[in-house]
C-alpha cells in the first residue's frame, strides 16, 4: 500500500492560513500531513516559520484521519532531545497510531541563530543524531532515565504522559553514512526528490541496506519515505512559474552552507530563480507524473509526500487528487 502525503511548508505560509491547508489536504484524500520545522525560512520577503509542534496539534485536532508528522525536526541543538520526547510523546496520546518523529542532523539557518554555537561539522552532527534518538527512545519507554552521553545529559528525567506505543522515529539522509545510520536505528527513512536517480538508486539505498544488515535488520521493516517536489497545474506555464518560490532549493549545496540570514538566502536564491523548476516535476500531463514517479516505486519507496510550490495549495491539491492520486494508487 502507498501513503499519499501533503507537505506543509511551514517555510511559505502563516500558522492559520497553513493549517487551513492541513486541513483540505485530509478532505482532498491525502494520507498524511507532513510539516517541515523552521526557525529562519529560505527567504525574508514573505517568510513563515510557525512552531512545528504547537501546529501539529492543531491539526491533529480538527483532522480524523491522516497520519502526521515532522519533515524534519533537529533534536540536537536548539531543542534538547529530552524537550522533543516529551512534545511527541504529547502528540502520540493525543493522536495513537496517526503520529510519526522525522528527524536530520539539522541546517545551521535553523540552529545558530538561537544558540550562538559554531556549526558542527557532518561527523559531530550524525553522532549527535544517534545518541539524540537513543536518548528519545529511552525516555519513552523508561522512567527517571539518568543519562550520561557524550552530548546530552539527563538526571532522573521522567516523561508522565506516554503513548501506548512509542511513536516511530524516521531519519533523513542525503548522504551514504546518513543512510547507513538509517538503516542501524530507524524507523523510516526520509530524502527528497531531484537530485538525480542515481543518487538513490547507487548511493542511499544501497547504504541503508548496509546499516540495516549490520545491525541485523530487516531493511523491509523500515518506511521509506520521500518528498516529492512537483509542480503540476492544467496551465503549463503557471506550473513553470510556481517554481520561482523555491529558487533557493536551486542553489548548490556549498551556496547555502554557513548562510544563516533570510536577507543573505533570499539574495543567492534570486540568482538562481531560473533554475527553481529543475528540482520538480513540472507537467500538466497526469500520466507525465506518474512515469516522473515510477523510478521512486521501483526503488521501494512507498510514503511519497508532494510538496507543491505554489501560492494556492488549494488549486494544487484539488487537481493532484482528482488526477495523479488515482493513477498512482491503481498503479499500487
Amino acid at each position: 500500500m502507498l501513503t499519499l502525503g501533503w507537505k506543509a511548508s511551514a517555510e511559505q505560509f502563516g500558522p492559520r492560513e497553513l493549517l487551513e491547508y492541513g486541513v483540505a489536504a485530509e478532505r482532498h484524500g491525502f494520507d498524511s500531513i507532513v510539516v517541515s520545522d523552521h526557525f529562519h525560512p529560505w527567504k525574508d520577503t514573505d517568510g513563515h516559520a510557525p512552531f512545528s509542534f504547537t501546529w501539529l496539534g492543531a491539526v491533529g485536532a480538527l483532522t480524523t484521519r491522516a497520519k502526521l508528522g515532522t519533515s524534519v525536526v533537529t533534536p540536537t541543538f536548539r531543542y534538547h532531545p529530552a524537550i522533543v520526547a516529551q512534545a511527541f510523546a504529547t502528540l502520540g496520546v493525543l493522536f495513537p497510531d496517526r503520529v510519526f518523529l522525522g528527524v536530520g542532523s539539522g541546517e545551521s539557518m535553523n540552529e545558530t541563530p538561537v544558540t550562538g554555537h559554531e556549526w558542527p561539522p557532518p561527523g559531530e552532527r550524525l553522532h549527535r543524531l544517534g545518541e539524540a534518538v537513543e536518548l528519545i527512545r529511552k525516555l519513552w519507554t523508561d522512567d527517571y532515565v539518568t543519562w550520561k552521553g557524550k552530548h546530552y545529559t539527563t538526571n532522573a528525567a521522567k516523561i508522565f504522559d506516554k503513548p501506548a506505543r512509542p511513536v516511530p522515529i524516521y531519519i533523513a539522509a542525503a548522504g551514504p553514512k546518513a543512510a547507513e545510520q538509517v538503516g542501524r536505528i530507524g524507523d523510516g527513512f526520509i530524502c527528497t526528490s531531484g537530485k538525480g536517480i542515481e543518487l538513490y538508486r547507487d548511493v542511499l539505498i544501497p547504504n541503508l541496506e548496509k546499516g540495516a544488515k549490520e545491525a541485523g535488520r530487516d531493511v523491509a521493516t523500515i518506511e521509506k519515505m520521500i518528498e516529492i517536489k512537483v509542480s503540476y497545474d492544467p496551465d503549463p506555464d503557471r506550473a513553470l512559474a510556481d517554481t520561482r518560490e523555491w529558487a533557493a532549493l536551486a542553489l548548490p549545496a556549498e551556496d547555502k552552507a554557513g548562510v544563516e540570514d533570510p536577507r543573505e538566502m533570499e539574495k543567492r536564491a534570486a540568482a538562481a530563480a531560473g533554475d527553481a523548476h529543475k528540482r520538480f516535476i513540472v507537467t500538466d500531463d497526469p500520466d507525465e507524473c506518474v512515469a516522473e514517479i515510477e523510478p521512486y516505486l521501483a526503488l521501494g519507496f512507498t510514503h511519497l509526500v508532494f510538496h507543491f510550490p505554489g501560492k494556492d495549495q488549494e488549486r494544487a491539491m484539488t487537481h493532484y487528487a482528482a488526477e495523479v492520486l488515482p493513477l498512482l494508487r491503481k498503479r499500487a
